[in-house]
């Protein structure tokens, strides 16, 4: 199965949680471009878990994390099952474009141990606007389930996405992103 997912870049003109627009002001075409350039290079090559701005739930460590995003806004130790845990968060200025905050989580049990550096989950709050349902489907296709929670639509996606949607059912209010969840069998008859 390919996974098909949007490039890790938001959109430029964005506007911040107290309704600013962020400097930069409107995305030239030419940047857009580029961001459509990589979706369909990312495209093309399979994947274990959904990914998105180079973070790999079961594979990406702290260390790559911190390369690419620097150091959070926030650190916080937690206990997670008996294991210590982190959770690193990206806040405002240091948020991804078009997302007003990015959670992750760290420290995941596997079959070789427990490991407490590489990513278990991560969590991205977008901006009003800043994705789509059309820009969910292009970029990861249709999903493996579709469900509900009170009046907010749900995608599930095989390779770890959960996409939330507003009321409305159009734009994005979040994207977690974990570890491959395999398809539920289906009943036995």
């Amino acid at each position: 199965m390919q996974s098909r997912r949007p490039p890790g870049a938001g959109f430029a003109g964005a506007t911040d949680p107290g309704g600013r627009v962020r400097k930069g002001g409107e995305a030239p075409l030419r940047a857009i471009a580029a961001c459509l350039l990589a979706l369909l290079a990312l495209a093309a090559r399979p994947a274990e878990a959904a990914e998105w701005g180079l973070i790999v739930p079961g594979t990406t460590t702290m260390e790559i994390v911190r390369a690419r995003y620097g150091q959070p806004t926030k650190s916080e130790p937690k206990k997670v099952d008996s294991y210590d845990t982190v959770q690193w968060v990206y806040e405002g200025a240091q948020a991804p474009v078009g997302m007003y905050r990015m959670t992750v989580d760290f420290g995941l049990l596997t079959a070789n141990g427990y490991q407490k550096d590489v990513v278990r989950d991560f969590r991205l709050d977008a901006k009003p606007g800043a994705f789509n349902k059309k820009l969910v489907l292009d970029g990861w296709g249709d999903p493996s389930n579709v469900g509900k929670d009170g009046d907010f639509e749900i995608f599930l996606y095989e390779d770890g996405l959960l996409v939330y949607f507003d009321t409305g059912g159009w734009n994005v209010q979040t994207l977690v992103f974990t570890v491959r969840q395999p398809a539920p069998a289906p009943p036995q008859r």
